[in-house]
């Protein structure tokens, strides 16, 4: 009995690094998804996958970045605006940076850019402002779909799509496995959104108060769909330490959450083994 896989990668910033580790587990598994679906950095994730990229590569794509300072700041110069013009576009925002424009400097040459050239099907979570709900792409402009999945409030922009307002998906659809639920005989879900760590006790800073009310919204959505539906496998790294932008901690925080490669494996195993034991239970009972 051959079953077919579906993925989907949740939304937290850098802490969704540990997504790399799932995509090298599947690799190493000779499992290729036939449906992916992401939230914000998940979104990111699930696009190198669905085009093609093997788990090794991103994670050396990233690291080739990330775990170096001055490789990050030559990027986001490049990422700058172009112009006073753009610069100053809907009023002076400091501290809003542009999401596309960094996304163009950041993604890998191998991630497309429509959702048509991707290798395996692929749906991305954005939330409409002023329509107040999920907007969800599958089709078209492949990253213009991914900046509006990360536009995370506050640190980036919103992305203007088809008329509509948008900003990071994670705020409707923090690990959206609902989307792909009846895509696939198996459904992995992936949550990296964390929840506030106990390390900020002592002095929790504004921002640091307002990344974790948004993570305990979030906990709080994921927990009430749980209620209505379930993935077959649901992985939760050990994420909580760091923070919404620690994208410069890939080293440490890759080597944290290693383990969840060998959690993965076993989780598909067990699940492969039970739907074998129910496969073979209806034969006898058919015979």
């Amino acid at each position: 009995m051959s079953l077919s896989f579906g993925i989907a990668f949740g939304g937290g910033g850098a802490r969704g690094l540990a997504h790399i580790h799932v995509i090298e587990a599947l690799d190493e598994l000779g499992i290729k998804p036939v449906a992916i679906a992401g939230s914000s950095i998940g979104a990111i994730m699930g696009a190198g996958m669905a085009s093609g990229m093997a788990g090794r590569d991103i994670q050396d794509y990233a690291r080739s970045i990330l775990s170096r300072r001055a490789e990050v700041a030559a990027r986001m110069w490049r990422s700058r605006p172009g112009t006073i013009a753009e610069a100053m576009q809907g009023g002076i925002r400091v501290s809003q940076f542009n999401i596309e424009r960094i996304l163009k400097a950041f993604l890998p040459e191998a991630i497309p850019e429509t959702f048509a050239d991707l290798q395996i099907p692929l749906k991305v979570t954005a939330t409409d402002y002023f329509g107040h709900k999920l907007a969800v792409f599958d089709d078209g402009d492949l990253h213009s779909a991914l900046a509006a999945s990360a536009a995370i409030p506050a640190v980036f922009r919103p992305v203007t799509r088809d008329d509509r307002v948008l900003i990071d998906g994670g705020i409707y659809n923090p690990v959206p496995f609902d989307l792909i639920e009846n895509a696939a005989d198996i459904i992995i879900a992936i949550d990296v959104v964390g929840a506030p760590s106990e390390a900020e006790r002592k002095n929790p800073t504004t921002v640091d108060l307002m990344f974790g009310a948004t993570q305990l919204m979030m906990q709080s959505i994921i927990a009430n769909k749980l209620k209505q539906c379930q993935p077959d496998i649901l992985i939760r790294p050990a994420v909580s330490k760091y923070r919404v932008l620690d994208f410069m901690k890939i080293d440490a925080l890759l080597a944290e959450t290693v383990d969840i490669k060998d959690e993965l494996k076993r989780q598909i195993e067990k699940t492969l083994e039970a739907r074998a034991g129910k496969g073979k239970r209806g034969k006898r009972a058919a015979g």
